[in-house]
């Protein structure tokens, strides 16, 4: 179809083309296939206005050629005239068919044979089949926004700090945590974008701001897309709950001993991806069931990355090494059952600050070139069908402040934590209560100076979601002990309590 008309408009002006639709639809064929043929053609036009390929002008005029009955040709066109038999007074009058010129008659022939075929066909799959050729037609929109309140009962020792929470904090009310908006799709066989942005993002100062966070293209390296070759900054593979979707996930906040190995939880690096189609499609569905699945990072993922994190520029021109396994098995009965173990090696380079302590003001020295930096993790996932169990743990060495605070050096962490979690869905309508219980003992990379932080806290929480755009979570937090990190002295607080009300709306 759209190569008849595209060899029409190019032998006749646009509106000669129009006029002859109108006149074919109107008289050469039975109403019911002219109406067809209205919709049709005013909806092409349309596009074709949107396209800017005709002015508006053009369109309001075509328009009205298209939708009213054809009473002849413009004046001014030259065309011929309709002829009408005279009528008297025992006859009824009837109309002389409309005499066409042999270029109305070819155009009349070729339009027919094109309301044939949308007679076959409706008219919404035409006109995606006209535009399946064009990149843009295959990117999607998509997103999430999070809206939150916490309130906190202060313990005992230093306010109450959560650096990844900006809402646990006495001078806050409602906060936005997160605003995202997704734009992906594949442009082609070989290639696929990824996109995302975040609209209240913090760069660490008071204010807010518009963020990358994702902007990467996968290279699709067979007809199957078992391997990948992904570029740009994206998710560094390591830690289930890591790649798990903040959208998807049911507490607040990522559990800080597997977050502080990437905070924020991306980088630029490139990553040689592999997962068979089988496997792939097990990621798709443990999201798309509403079973809270990590999302599509491979069987196997090996790569390397910046590893000064989110935003950051490498300083010290030595990436960080990283490999990944995870699997989702499938058990006879149904149930999905997920295990991996990761790891990474490098050397990061700490920020530093001036600390004063006993009338004396110095900064902490660190070695050009960074601090090793390196970790592994293992991951049990037994995903909520109905009742889940999420595991991770993981030990290794970081950069941290020294005992006499003179230096960064390298010294040992662990953490990790467990999550237990029931899953009652009816339609859109969802119930997901969990506990999760977090400890760590280590520094906080991120952090100027790097200080060493302990953190023991447990989540009760309870999302509830009546339709799938709409979810409800509350969340009670007793914090053991959390280690305050922003400012020296870093105290801890111990024995606090915390409440916490978050709206998320998915679009």
């Amino acid at each position: 179809m759209v190569g008849t008309l595209t060899v029409v408009l190019r032998s006749f002006t646009l509106r000669s083309v129009c006029l002859a639709a109108c006149t074919a639809a109107g008289l050469l064929l039975p109403a019911t296939n002219a109406h067809a043929s209205n919709e049709a053609l005013l909806k092409l036009l349309r596009i074709l206005r949107d396209r800017g390929s005709i002015t508006a002008e053009e369109y309001d005029e075509l328009r009205v050629s298209a939708e009213g009955p054809d009473t002849g040709p413009p004046p001014g066109t030259g065309g011929p005239v309709v002829q009408t038999a005279a009528a008297s007074s025992t006859q009824t009058p009837e109309a002389v068919p409309k005499v066409l010129t042999p270029t109305e008659q070819a155009i009349s022939g070729r339009l027919q044979a094109v309301e044939a075929q949308l007679a076959k066909q409706d008219p919404e799959v035409a006109v995606k089949k006209a535009l399946s050729n064009k990149w843009y037609e295959r990117l999607g929109m998509r997103g999430y926004t999070q809206f939150r309140f916490t309130e906190v009962a202060q313990g005992e020792g230093a306010a109450l700090e959560v650096p990844a929470d900006r809402s646990v904090n006495e001078n806050e009310s409602f906060v936005i945590r997160r605003g995202r908006f997704v734009m992906s799709g594949d442009v082609s066989e070989h290639l696929s974008l990824y996109a995302q942005a975040d609209f209240n993002a913090s760069t660490g100062a008071a204010d807010y701001s518009l963020q990358m966070r994702d902007l990467y293209a996968d290279v699709n390296l067979d007809a199957r897309k078992a391997f990948r070759l992904r570029l740009g900054q994206s998710k560094v593979p390591y830690g289930w709950v890591n790649m798990q979707s903040s959208q998807n996930r049911a507490a607040f906040e990522r559990p800080d001993a597997l977050n502080s190995a990437v905070e924020g939880e991306r980088d630029y690096g490139m990553y040689l991806m592999w997962a068979s189609p089988v496997v792939r499609q097990r990621y798709r569905d443990l999201v798309s069931q509403g079973l809270k699945g990590s999302g599509d990072y491979g069987s196997i993922a090996v790569g390397l990355y910046s590893g000064q994190g989110l935003n950051r520029s490498d300083q010290n021109g030595d990436p960080h090494v990283l490999a990944r396994w995870s699997y989702p098995f499938k058990l006879p009965s149904g149930q999905f059952v997920e295990l991996g173990a990761q790891g990474y090696y490098g050397k990061y380079v700490t920020s530093t600050q001036a600390i004063t302590t006993d009338g004396a003001t110095f900064t902490p020295t660190t070695p050009a070139n960074g601090v090793t930096d390196e970790r592994v993790a293992l991951t049990a996932v037994w995903y909520p069908q109905p009742i889940g169990v999420e595991a991770e743990w993981n030990v290794g060495r970081s950069p941290e402040l020294s005992e006499d605070l003179h230096s960064i050096t390298r010294k040992s962490l662990t953490g990790g934590y467990v999550q237990v979690n029931y899953r009652k869905a009816a339609g859109p309508r969802a119930l997901f209560p969990f506990v999760r219980w977090q400890y760590y003992d280590g520094a906080r990379k991120f952090a100027r100076n790097a200080p060493h932080e302990h953190i023991n806290e447990v989540d009760f929480g309870l999302e509830l979601a009546r339709w799938t755009e709409l979810e409800l979570t509350m969340i009670y937090t007793r914090t053991f002990e959390r280690t305050r990190t922003s400012l020296f002295p870093y105290t801890s607080t111990r024995d606090a309590n915390r409440v916490g009300f978050q709206v998320q709306w998915n679009y």
